[in-house]
């Protein structure tokens, strides 16, 4: 038969690349037909460390937040998911095939599949969380986060000399959000505060609580 002779001719390397590829691509088709028709978490992990009942949230209950040296944005992107991991494989397995049909020595088309792979896990972390941003920000009216509590993720200097970030809840999500401070004193990372008003469009106003 056609394919036994095509598979035969096949390198020990190659075979091995089209057994995770084809696998991981049709389980990848799977996933994606079944988040466009609604079935599954498309946040694909995302919240899973919310609390259950967004009504009694309290800040003892929200995600610890980051180190205040992590400042690159990373913290939050969650990359180890199971659609990244089904990625990683998709593309392991198609660049290993390309670079054994040119003949690429093994030594060397194993890091390069393995850090492409790597690389489509990143971007696909940072596009998931581009898609979830958007979405829980489409139509929050940061007035309703007044009263609420929350948690600094970013120190807020004193006396509105500049600005923070605060993870609060807003409109039922766990939201990141800027803000400033009429304290006199800076607000610590990983702080309890509460929201007292608006700033501008985008900030809150924030005390210590």
């Amino acid at each position: 038969m056609f394919i036994v002779d095509w598979w035969n001719s096949l390198s020990i390397a190659a075979q091995v690349f089209y057994c995770v590829a084809i696998p991981a691509t049709l389980i990848l088709i799977v996933q994606t037909v079944l988040m466009f028709i609604g079935i599954g978490n498309d946040a694909d992990g995302v919240g899973d460390d919310m609390p259950d009942d967004l009504g009694d949230a309290t800040p003892d209950d929200m995600p610890d937040a980051p180190d205040a040296e992590d400042i690159s944005g990373l913290a939050d992107l969650r990359i180890f998911t199971l659609r990244g991991i089904v990625a990683f494989f998709v593309v392991f397995g198609w660049v290993g095939v390309a670079m054994d049909s040119v003949d690429a020595a093994i030594y060397i088309t194993v890091p390069v599949a393995i850090v492409s792979g790597f690389a489509m896990m990143l971007l696909l972390a940072f596009m998931m969380r581009a898609v979830m941003r958007l979405r829980g920000d489409g139509n929050i009216d940061n007035r309703n986060a007044i009263g609420t509590a929350g948690r600094v993720q970013l120190v807020i200097p004193p006396a509105r000399t500049g600005s923070g970030k605060v993870h609060v809840m807003l409109q039922g999500s766990y939201v990141e959000r800027d803000a400033v401070t009429d304290d006199t004193e800076a607000i610590p990372t990983g702080a309890e505060i509460i929201v007292v008003g608006v700033s501008g469009q985008t900030d809150l106003v924030v005390k210590r609580k």
